[in-house]
């Protein structure tokens, strides 16, 4: 199945509240740019008259453009080569394509090829995540990588002592994608990349760590799910939606038992971390 890029251009502000509305009716993936976003979501999902409605309650209210396209699995490769650049993540971790030099001045080094993924580490949500993992003991700890994407958490939690990380997505492609990722990093004897969603884990034993950077709504409806699945005293990590959710999402987490220790923003964008208590 291919992808819808929804193009909008509009102020900060105005920015975030389109956010908020597309997310509510399928968007789940979303870049901010010098404009604007782009907003994506898979072409089964999406409905242009939705899109024009919500578009135009807000028209008068700063500059406002969109335009949609289709994204096909056959030129999203040719897309990302085109924009990809490398980066680093907290001064120590290096994100880059296999095309770019490494960078064996930093602690960490991870090559992702995203192909019709997302999570290359540029999107503040991605980067939120990582540093907070660099903050969690996973030595020798089982992970769990909800929502993988590209496979990039789960690589850095290997990269961070992790024994074993269950990378799950809900888009067969996503999980082939981390599989590959995995091998090309040299840890996929440590990860294994798993196509569903939360029904996914049913008979699996919890897990010493959750990594979970979907979105808000997805989020909030696994929480008991994410409760059940996670060993006592262990931390989980939440990332995917804005600053002004986060009351929302810790109200969640702490009726699902959860206790809040911390977040972190960036561009407006949130990772927490809650932990179970012990």
């Amino acid at each position: 199945m291919d992808f819808i890029e929804l193009r909008v251009t509009a102020p900060g502000e105005l920015s975030d509240i389109l956010v908020a509305e597309l997310a509510e009716i399928g968007f789940d993936t979303f870049e901010d740019n010098d404009e604007g976003f782009c907003a994506y979501t898979t072409q089964d999902l999406f409905n242009p008259d939705s899109v024009a409605e919500i578009m135009a309650r807000y028209q008068g209210q700063g500059e406002l453009q969109f335009e949609d396209r289709i994204i096909t699995r056959q030129n999203w490769n040719a897309e990302w080569e085109k924009n990809f650049e490398a980066l680093v993540i907290a001064d120590r971790v290096s994100v880059r394509a296999p095309f770019h030099p490494a960078r064996p001045d930093l602690d960490y080094e991870i090559v992702i090829m995203p192909r019709m993924s997302f999570g290359t580490g540029h999107h503040d949500t991605t980067a939120l995540m990582i540093t907070n993992q660099l903050e969690v003991n996973h030595q020798g700890q089982r992970v769990l990588d909800m929502g993988c994407g590209t496979g990039i958490l789960a690589i850095m939690a290997v990269h961070l002592g992790a024994a074993y990380v269950l990378a799950v997505d809900v888009e067969p492609w996503t999980a082939e994608n981390a599989a590959d990722n995995a091998r090309e990093n040299n840890v996929e004897d440590k990860v294994e990349a798993r196509l569903g969603d939360i029904t996914a884990l049913d008979n699996e034993e919890p897990f010493d760590i959750i990594l979970a950077n979907i979105n808000r709504n997805v989020l909030l409806d696994d929480m008991g799910a994410y409760a059940r699945y996670l060993k006592p005293g262990g931390p989980i990590l939440f990332s995917g939606f804005y600053e002004e959710d986060l009351a929302q999402i810790r109200a969640a987490a702490e009726a699902a038992g959860f206790v809040y220790e911390s977040h972190r923003v960036q561009n407006h964008w949130v990772s927490a971390i809650f932990r179970q208590p012990a």
